[in-house]
Formats: C-alpha cells, sequence, structure tokens
C-alpha cells in the first residue's frame, strides 16, 4: 500500500514541493508530489510517519498548512525514486496563493556580489522571496500560469530549476540578466538596461526630475524627498495643494535604504523597525523626529507623522546603490489623483506623462495592481491601516464552515471579501469607487480571486445605498 497525502493552504509558490522532495530523498522515500488546484498532493511507498511529522514540524518559512489529510492508496511498487510531476488542475478546486514577498537577504547577497552572474540585476529571486501574487494568472501556481511565461530560462537558470540541492529548485519566476526580464529607461536608449538605466536614473532623481518607476505592483511616482523643489513640483502636479493643512492634503510616502538612515528623521522603537523590516515591508507611520531638516517639508505638510518603507524589490535597492546618494525617495502611488494605481507600460506613458519627466519601465508584466500597505504600530501591536501589497490574499480562518458568501464591499477605501470553505480572503485596496477606470480594477480583481480562490459566491451582501458603484454591480 501507498501512502498519500493532501496539503491545502499556502503551499504554492513558496518552495514546498522542493521542501517535499529533499525531506523524501533525507527519508530514502520513492513515490512523487505535485500541486493540483486545491494544494499539494503527495504519493509514497510505505508508512512514512517520521516524514510526515517532519512536514507538520519543518514546513518553508512562507508557507501556511491549513490542513493535511492522509490515506492509503493501492500501489504497485513501481516507483524508482521522489520526483516532482507536473501539475494538474482538479475542478473546482482552490488553491491559495502565496502574497509578494520582500526580497531576502541571500539574493540581494548575491546582487551586491560581482562574482556573482547576476551581480546589479534587478530582478533577482528564489523559492524564498519576490513577486507571487502580482504575476499570478491562474492555478497550479507554475511559471507558464504567471506573467513569466514569456521568458524561457537560460540553461544556466533551468540547470538550478531542477537542482534539489538549489535555492532555486522550483522557484517558478527564477531568471538572470541572459533570459530574464530587463529594465530601461524610456526614451534614453543610450542609458542602457538594466543597472545601467537605473544609475541614469539616480543622475536624474538627483537633478529634480519626477519618475515613473514601475515596481512590483504597479507604477509610483519618484523624487528625491529631501529636495524641496522636486517635492513640490511632484504636489503640484499632482493636484495636492499644501496651503491649508485639509484632508486632501495627503502625505507622500517613503522609501529609504536603510532604518538607521530612517532614524535621521524618524522617532523609531524595537517594533516599528521589526514592522519595516518583515516579509511584508509595508509603509510604516512614524513620528517625525523634531527639527529634522533632511527631509523636505512639503513630504508631509502640517503632519506629524511621515510614512516610510523600506526597499522591498531588487530594482528598488539598487536605486540606493551605492550607498548615500539619497536619505530618502519619495515613492508615492503612480497614479491620477483617485484612479487606480497604473501597471502597465504604454498606459503609463499616455496617463503619467503630465505627471513624471521619465520613466523607469520593465518588461514583466503584472498581472494583479497591488499598492503599498500602511501599518501603524501602538506598543506591542500593529495595526494594518491599508491591507494590499504583502498581505493579500492571505486567508483569514473562520474556524467553521460556511455558504460562500460575496461582500461587495464600500463606496470609498473599498475592498471587498469572498468566503469558501472555512476561509475568508479580502482583496487588496482598490480606493475609492468614483470612476470608470476604479470600476475597472474592482471588476479584474474579483474576477481574478474568484478564479484563483475557486469561489462560487450564492450569497451576495451589499450596502443599500443604490447608488453605490459596488451596489451596483452587487446586484
Amino acid at each position: 500500500m501507498n501512502t498519500r497525502i493532501h496539503i491545502r493552504g499556502i503551499v504554492q509558490g513558496v518552495g514546498f514541493r522542493p521542501f517535499v522532495y529533499n525531506l523524501a530523498v533525507k527519508y530514502g522515500l520513492k513515490g512523487f508530489c505535485l500541486n493540483d488546484s486545491e494544494g499539494v498532493v503527495i504519493e509514497v511507498e510505505g508508512e512514512p510517519s517520521e516524514f510526515i511529522d517532519e512536514i507538520r514540524s519543518s514546513a518553508p518559512p512562507l508557507s501556511r498548512i491549513e490542513s493535511m489529510t492522509v490515506e492509503k492508496v493501492a500501489g504497485n511498487g513501481g516507483f524508482t525514486g521522489f520526483a516532482i510531476r507536473e501539475s494538474v488542475v482538479v475542478e473546482g478546486g482552490s488553491a491559495l496563493v502565496s502574497p509578494d514577498v520582500a526580497a531576502c537577504e541571500d539574493c540581494l547577497a548575491e546582487m551586491l556580489d560581482e562574482s556573482d552572474r547576476r551581480y546589479l540585476y534587478p530582478f533577482i529571486n528564489c523559492t524564498n522571496c519576490g513577486p507571487r501574487y502580482s504575476i499570478v494568472k491562474d492555478i497550479p501556481y507554475d511559471r507558464p500560469k504567471t506573467t513569466m511565461a514569456p521568458f524561457a530560462m537560460c540553461g544556466e537558470c533551468a540547470a538550478e530549476y531542477h537542482d534539489p540541492s538549489n535555492r532555486r529548485f522550483h522557484a517558478q519566476p527564477n531568471a538572470c540578466p541572459a533570459c530574464g526580464p530587463r529594465a530601461w529607461l524610456h526614451g534614453m536608449a543610450e542609458a542602457g538596461v538594466n543597472f545601467e538605466a537605473i544609475r541614469q536614473a539616480q543622475k536624474l532623481l538627483k537633478e529634480g526630475a519626477v519618475l515613473a518607476i514601475k515596481g512590483l505592483g504597479g507604477f509610483h511616482l519618484a523624487c528625491d524627498a529631501g529636495d524641496p523643489g522636486a517635492v513640490a513640483k511632484l504636489r503640484e502636479r499632482k493636484r495636492r495643494s499644501i496651503k491649508k493643512v485639509l484632508p486632501s492634503n495627503k502625505p507622500f510616502a517613503m522609501m529609504a535604504p536603510d532604518t538607521n538612515t530612517i532614524a535621521s528623521f524618524c522617532e523609531l522603537n524595537a517594533e516599528e523597525q521589526r514592522a519595516l523590516n518583515g516579509k511584508h515591508r509595508p509603509i510604516v507611520l512614524l513620528e517625525k523626529k523634531k527639527g529634522q531638516t533632511v527631509v523636505a517639508e512639503g513630504v508631509a505638510p502640517g503632519n506629524r507623522r511621515f510614512g516610510v518603507m523600506l526597499p522591498y524589490t531588487p530594482l528598488h535597492r539598487l536605486l540606493f546603490q551605492p550607498g548615500g546618494l539619497f536619505t530618502a525617495l519619495v515613492m508615492t502611488s503612480g497614479n491620477i489623483a483617485d484612479e487606480p494605481i497604473v501597471v502597465d507600460n504604454d498606459e503609463a506613458l499616455r496617463r503619467l506623462s503630465g505627471l513624471a519627466d521619465f520613466f523607469l519601465l520593465h518588461d514583466r508584466g503584472i498581472s494583479m495592481r497591488v499598492d503599498d500597505s500602511i501599518m501603524r504600530v501602538d506598543g506591542s501591536s500593529k495595526r494594518l491601516l491599508r491591507r494590499s501589497r504583502g498581505f493579500v490574499p492571505d486567508v483569514i480562518a473562520l474556524g467553521e464552515e460556511m455558504e460562500e458568501v460575496y461582500a461587495a464591499g464600500s463606496l470609498l477605501k473599498n475592498t471587498f471579501c469572498l468566503t469558501k470553505g472555512k476561509n475568508a480572503v479580502l482583496s487588496q485596496h482598490i480606493g475609492d469607487l468614483e470612476n470608470y477606470e476604479a470600476l475597472v480594477f474592482y471588476k479584474e480583481t474579483l474576477r481574478n480571486l474568484k478564479n484563483t480562490f475557486r469561489a462560487r459566491p450564492k450569497i451576495v451582501a451589499h450596502d443599500l445605498h443604490p447608488d453605490y458603484l459596488s451596489t451596483a454591480f452587487a446586484l
């Protein structure tokens, strides 16, 4: 008899199959594992009790096991070793997709190592970090079902992908300068690609330019946060008056290279440092340091806090390389006021041309637009004020089975919710549903999450106000 194990939870895109493979080799087990539309399936010969115990106790750090079923099935002793098989689709199955994860220290170290083949490569990643939700088009999570599908792996990347001892074993977004995505500065062919383009972008930022920078889940509008003129120019273009302290006078978010730098203009305690450095890399609201002069007042006029985050992609990290170039960069959402964040290169060139002087683009597609999350630390409690990149589509456990529900959300600061089984999934931050562009974003996000979550809601919950776009759509 064989033992079949079915594991559900966040087990795709987090190095789970390579973990199972190496564990099976450790215990000398024969069989296979694969992704399906519900999670990971493992089948092995014999009685693998220690193997199962170690799966439960030592699963990869980015994974989360929601349930594990173990059953005996007929076997014919035909396995010659252990293998990772091609994924299969299960009708109606629902697998959980991992949120996007900040670049890990191993990848950043390789990126800054002159002897490494990915030296200064802005799209380095591995099984422990990198894009996930923002590039997924469908489940099971495999490269052909992501925006990495157009990039065929070169021989060296393919060798890593198939090497059980390698950190990139079955890393779906695996790439290098020879075969992967590339970045360039639009309209400046002489600037080159990847770090050469980033180096030119740094020069433009130092000269006071506003850049539209394509990131992980969309575009940012960036300028030197220490340059009052550049900040004022960006604020004027974003139509955000700083003449009066009004709710419409929104502060700009910033990105700084490290917590030591942040401490030069913000009060920063240990809990806030942990929030900044975590895998989610949210914007954290921090008290301004009294008398600070390194960040222009126009970044957060009339506000006692700055919103600051650390670099969460290799490309962002390279904007601050070498050190000392910038204390901080303004990194505000790349959009026209009240519209969703822009994700497409052509759309950015069309819609952001009146806001940005130059465009730092790349050719890795964004399947789902995702704004930066916002967090505030109160004592030892971390409070999410905007739950988006890094947290979505992580599920919330309901504790009991319930009917499938679609809750349409509000008119302002919209998110919606889907439930299935014992879990609820909240969408990323959609924003105010007051224009056509926002409604399109809402619809595409709902379609994507219903597809990946395999949700077929039987109950619809909505606001009773008939003029809310969320209500009109729900009806």
